[in-house]
């Protein structure tokens, strides 16, 4: 899968844009803050549907506009697709795959797979449970419509249930409707919890062999899945912590809870780990995440890297770069100087100042 080009209008910094990308290696380089995470953002969207940043669609749309819009064009097993996107201010985004509107957002998730890799990755070892959950759940999404439909009922319950828990303060008689959320966030949790402990089986397969080499041999890595609840007694928990929740006005036990570590022998590196042993299993996960794409679409992902090369030392350059092989990739980068000294073959060079975009030298090594 590549994509061929992206239009902007409207986005963030570009009142237009028309990029076309070459299926190898393309760079986008140029000062901070002159629009060049921009265009991964865009293509990110494409994707997934969301901001890699967190971002309201009313923030995307550039200030002086009312909406913004997207268009790009694929190409999937020698098919050419079409996704348009279409950002308002104070609406919900319209999207159409091929010219036909999509009923919903989320139909479009697992057309155009996207691998993400940013500076603020290499703290998902050390940081909070939620930014690991969004990994899992922003990949999975991805790969498995089934999961998505679980997770989305999931979380619609989970707030539900809050604002229940809150109107009991005021009308108790709401108490026995309780439980009829409790029975269907069980359902829906458990099945959350069951596609989370697959995905990290399916993980472990490969990451071991990555970390292994990345660490120079050195180190073998392991994740192991922490579920605040297990599926059998998901309902059994929620039942015997309804006075905590009512008292608290929230819901405490479900998978909205859950944690994963990473383990070095038997070192959790994501409390013991060093900067750099965390910083090289946060790259082992992104490389993993790749080959997993790979086995379970029989297609490779599009492979977004912002500014991740000047965060990374020499060995951990190579590596990535080594691993890159058929896949598209677009980076984003200040300068030449890392693909100067790695020799590194790109295909296609982009030149971003404030919201424009010239197109470099092209072809052969830097």
């Amino acid at each position: 899968m590549i994509i061929k080009s992206l239009e902007l209008s409207g986005f963030r910094n570009y009142d237009f844009l028309n990029l076309e990308f070459d299926r190898g290696t393309n760079i986008l380089y140029g000062d901070n803050a002159q629009g060049k995470t921009n265009i991964l953002e865009a293509i990110y969207l494409c994707a997934t549907t969301k901001s890699h940043k967190g971002s309201k669609d009313k923030d995307i749309v550039k200030f002086d506009a009312q909406e913004a819009h997207i268009r790009s064009y694929l190409e999937k097993d020698g098919i050419e697709r079409r996704i348009d996107m279409h950002l308002r201010k104070n609406k919900s985004k319209g999207i159409a795959v091929d010219q036909v509107r999509l009923k919903k957002a989320a139909e479009l998730l697992g057309l155009m797979n996207v691998v993400f890799f940013s500076p603020e990755d290499l703290s998902i070892i050390k940081n909070g449970p939620g930014e690991r959950r969004h990994f899992v759940d922003m990949e999975l999404c991805q790969l498995d419509s089934f999961y998505l439909y679980n997770l989305n009922h999931y979380n619609k319950i989970v707030n539900q249930r809050n604002r229940l828990l809150k109107d009991l303060f005021l009308n108790p008689s709401l108490r026995e409707t309780l439980n009829i959320w409790d029975m269907q966030l069980a359902s829906f949790g458990s099945k959350v919890i069951e596609r989370r402990a697959a995905f990290v089986r399916q993980l472990n397969e490969i990451i071991t062999q990555i970390h292994f080499k990345l660490s120079g041999g050195k180190e073998e890595l392991r994740i192991v899945y922490e579920p605040d609840v297990t599926e059998e007694n998901f309902e059994e928990e929620l039942k015997k912590n309804q006075e905590r929740d009512i008292r608290m006005k929230i819901t405490g036990t479900g998978p909205h809870r859950d944690d994963f570590s990473f383990l070095a022998g038997d070192v959790d590196i994501r409390k013991f780990g060093s900067q750099g042993q965390q910083r090289t299993a946060a790259l082992s996960l992104k490389l993993s995440e790749i080959e997993l794409v790979k086995r379970m679409t029989k297609d490779t992902p599009i492979l977004l890297l912002d500014d991740v090369l000047s965060e990374l030392d020499s060995s951990r350059q190579n590596y990535l770069l080594n691993s890159i092989g058929e896949i598209q990739t677009i980076i984003t980068c200040t300068g030449l100087d890392e693909f100067v000294r790695n020799r590194f073959e790109i295909n296609r060079v982009f030149q971003v100042v404030n919201g424009t975009v010239s197109a470099g030298r092209n072809g052969g090594t830097v």
